[in-house]
């Protein structure tokens, strides 16, 4: 999947992807895509999570290995 932004956040765990994650996007425009890389498990529950809660719309999860890649739409300022 294509995004705008990449956030390395392999090696951090529960909470500190969706932390840092909620800092980037602020940092995004209105419809970009921010790619989130993590080896976190969680994150394939708390992102979805997170973004239900902030509005922001969540776009999917790939996997290759022990990468996880998950895709977030900013859908508001």
């Amino acid at each position: 999947m294509k995004s705008d932004q990449s956030l390395d956040c392999m090696g951090l765990y529960c909470p500190m992807p969706i932390v840092k994650t909620a800092e980037k996007i602020k940092q995004l425009k209105t419809g970009e895509i921010l790619e989130v890389l993590a080896d976190d498990k969680g994150i394939k529950e708390d992102m979805p999570a997170w973004c239900e809660a902030t509005g922001h719309e969540f776009l999917g999860i790939e996997e290759q290995g022990d990468e996880i890649k998950v895709y977030v739409k900013k859908s508001h300022e």
